[in-house]
């Protein structure tokens, strides 16, 4: 799941950290859907248009420091 977007992420890196230093990246694919502040507002904004699990978000600094994945669910623990 999401290898394809992992994979541009990582091919980007370096340049998206450059330019959106701190930024949240969403990314359908293998396309940018936008950058954002904050975590939370990238995932409101791609669930408007995409469903959940098909999208990843990744925070756009450098180094291997960066590698998190996200992934949500509507899974409910209690």
């Amino acid at each position: 799941m999401l290898d394809t977007e992992w994979a541009y992420y990582l091919k980007n890196q370096a340049q998206w950290s450059e330019d959106h230093h701190g930024k949240q990246v969403v990314i359908v694919g293998e396309t940018v859907f936008g950058f954002f502040d904050t975590i939370e507002e990238g995932y409101r904004a791609a669930l408007n248009e995409h469903e959940e699990g098909t999208f990843l978000i990744q925070l756009c600094i450098p180094g291997k420091e960066a590698y998190s994945q996200y992934f949500y669910s509507r899974v409910q623990l209690r």
